[in-house]
């Protein structure tokens, strides 16, 4: 039930929230520093890249724990604890994205071993602290859930398609005027059957999903 309810925050209708720019949080206890590096991302390859990164600069941490959700219902997630007990470490830091209602987000946590033991209960608290630190300097943004057509149509409706764009305060992009025109728009999920509709239409306009 928590999982559907902070899906819900994640994605509402046709909206999501994300953060805008990578952040870094800090938890310390009995001597362990916990550094928290949080980053947009868009895919695995992207988390890959990332985590391959902290791993070179930190080379010398006990762990390189992390959480990330990606898609605006935050369809694919994973967590891992890196050596740590189970579920002390990437579960909680996975329960933060949940908490904030975030998703295309990485979170990697960082810990450098400071010789006393925090014990389960200690853990949990150190992982969870440090990726809500990092959140908490977050800057969070809205974005919305977007469909993308790809237009293909004759000159004859080029007046036509480009006041449909314009009423409805779209752009395109990846144009090609050649023989015939062909671009690319992205129309806002709520938007996209009025757009859809209006475009079909002119009869002549083929539309396709991209």
């Amino acid at each position: 039930m928590p999982f559907l309810h902070n899906m819900q925050m994640a994605m509402s209708d046709d909206t999501y929230h994300t953060i805008a720019a990578p952040s870094q949080g800090l938890y310390k206890d009995k001597g362990s520093k916990f550094l928290a590096f949080a980053y947009p991302v868009h895919s695995e390859e992207q988390v890959k890249e990332h985590l391959d990164a902290i791993r070179k600069k930190y080379f010398d941490a006990r762990h390189h724990c992390y959480a990330y959700a990606i898609g605006p219902d935050m369809g694919t997630y994973r967590s891992n604890d890196d050596g740590e007990p189970s579920g002390t470490a990437g579960k909680p830091i996975y329960g933060q994205l949940l908490s904030a209602g975030i998703t295309d987000v990485l979170i990697v946590v960082v810990r450098y071993f400071g010789g006393i033991l925090l014990g389960t209960s200690g853990l949990i608290t150190a992982y969870r602290s440090a990726a809500r630190d990092a959140i908490a300097n977050a800057q969070v943004i809205e974005k919305t859930v977007d469909v993308g057509y790809r237009l293909r149509f004759g000159y004859d409706k080029m007046n036509d398609v480009m006041r449909i764009l314009k009423d409805n305060g779209l752009g395109y992009e990846n144009s090609d005027f050649g023989m015939s025109c062909q671009l690319d728009i992205r129309v806002r999920k709520s938007q996209s059957q009025k757009i859809y509709n209006a475009l079909t239409n002119l009869q002549t306009v083929e539309l396709q999903t991209c």
